[in-house]
């Protein structure tokens, strides 16, 4: 094998990889810990995983001194709509389905690159064709019919699917807009700088969220079983599993790496089924199935009018 061929290979695995950490976060790990207050829960996934980067990368602070106004600006708004408010939604949404439905949840998350790309139509004014429109109806209609199957939806049964899939939605608008400030950020920045300042500031937020919200005495009902979990995210599933990402997107081609991401939904579907038991119905199958191909058909579209295009999320 030739050394690019070896390069695309681990590239490939590096990205796999760390698709289906994020898929065992969201099925398995996060859903621990639900006993906890979800804005302290978001806060200390942050927290925690910035104070052991600082070990590590604690030279990236002298970057700051060249950091102008608009760095900041873009920071801060990667950091509180990917960081604090996107993953503030999709916890929450995680919370409400209780341990069922775990995978339509993540599976929805997914469409975060129809979002991406309309937002990037508004803010960036980048042009948008007649195959996207048509893809990203497609995978909408398909969401839909994976939550809700051929039934229409009830709120007043209970259920909170319902619920937890407009979380899951509000996460993938967050992330999708996080994707197109980071595209401005990622100008001037490294991705190991955007990554280290992104979780630093996203903390900072946080606190806040926790402090007004009068989630900060959240410490005391933190157990042990709960520090386990968040140590294990922090280091494999959180940070770990980020850095691992980016040094496979530097190795391969961005469309192959879309491909590749697909681990995580589909990773969600098996650690659902072997943890919970929970297995999709038919008509929920073939939306996974249509919704995949619409969203690998909608990056296809997006790398070809924009090939220079960097995600983060």
């Amino acid at each position: 094998m030739t050394k690019s061929g070896k390069s695309l290979v681990v590239g490939s695995l590096a990205i796999c990889i760390s698709a289906s950490l994020w898929g065992l976060d969201g099925i398995v790990l996060t859903p621990q810990l639900y006993n906890l207050n979800i804005n302290f829960v978001v806060f200390i996934l942050h927290a925690l995983p910035f104070l052991l980067m600082n070990i590590f990368f604690f030279r990236e602070y002298r970057h700051l001194a060249t950091f102008s106004g608009r760095d900041f600006l873009f920071l801060f708004l990667v950091s509180l709509t990917g960081g604090a408010l996107g993953t503030m939604a999709i916890v929450k949404a995680l919370f409400l389905v209780e341990f069922k439905d775990l995978s339509v949840v993540v599976l929805l998350q997914k469409l975060q690159p129809v979002f991406a790309i309309i937002l990037a139509a508004i803010l960036l004014r980048e042009r948008l064709n007649k195959s996207f429109a048509l893809w990203a109806a497609i995978a909408i209609v398909a969401g839909y019919f994976l939550t809700f199957g051929f039934s229409l939806p009830d709120f007043n049964t209970g259920d909170k699917t319902s619920l937890a899939a407009g979380y899951s939605l509000l996460a993938a608008f967050c992330f999708g807009s996080a994707t197109v400030l980071g595209k401005r950020l990622l100008r001037n920045l490294s991705f190991t700088s955007a990554t280290f300042y992104r979780y630093g500031f996203t903390s900072v937020i946080m606190l806040f969220f926790v402090i007004f919200a009068g989630s900060i005495g959240e410490f005391k009902n933190v157990t042990v079983h709960n520090w386990k979990i968040i140590l294990l995210i922090s280091i494999t599933v959180g940070s770990g599993a980020i850095f691992l990402y980016y040094f496979g997107l530097k190795k391969v081609p961005a469309m192959l790496a879309s491909i590749c991401e697909l681990c995580f939904p589909l990773s969600a579907i098996v650690f659902d089924y072997f943890f919970h038991n929970k297995i999709l119905s038919l008509v929920q199958w073939i939306s996974v199935a249509v919704m995949l191909i619409a969203i690998v058909r909608i990056n296809m579209t997006s790398r070809k009018q924009n090939p220079e295009s960097v995600e983060v999320s």
